[in-house]
């Protein structure tokens, strides 16, 4: 079944079609983590359902908010590198302890 465009989306794709959109990736790093999210995002063939705090869940739909993708597609991505051996811990100012908590201490 094929979707029509709304009005919004054919502006889009009249300025693709005329040139007049740029990339934002701006470095072949980018570009590569784009690819693997895409990879991830379209090669689920299984559902899980989890249970998490709601706290863990709020500071992963804000790191998936900062890299401009949906939260279930950074999860995947992030188990997917676990899974492979390729994930790496690196700190954010998202997730420092001190903030989490009294983050935890209010939301009691």
């Amino acid at each position: 079944m094929k979707k029509k465009l709304d009005q919004d989306e054919k502006d889009i794709l009249a300025q693709y079609e005329r040139g007049e959109l740029k990339s934002v990736v701006t470095s072949e790093a980018s570009l590569r983590r784009y690819r693997e999210y895409a990879r991830a995002t379209l090669s689920k063939n299984q559902r899980v359902n989890i249970r998490m705090s709601s706290l863990d869940l709020a500071d992963i739909q804000a790191r998936a908010a900062e890299e401009g993708i949906p939260y279930q597609t950074l999860m995947a991505s992030v188990l997917h590198k676990f899974a492979t051996g390729r994930l790496r811990e690196q700190r954010s100012s998202l997730t420092l302890p001190a903030r989490r908590t009294a983050r935890k201490r209010t939301a009691a």
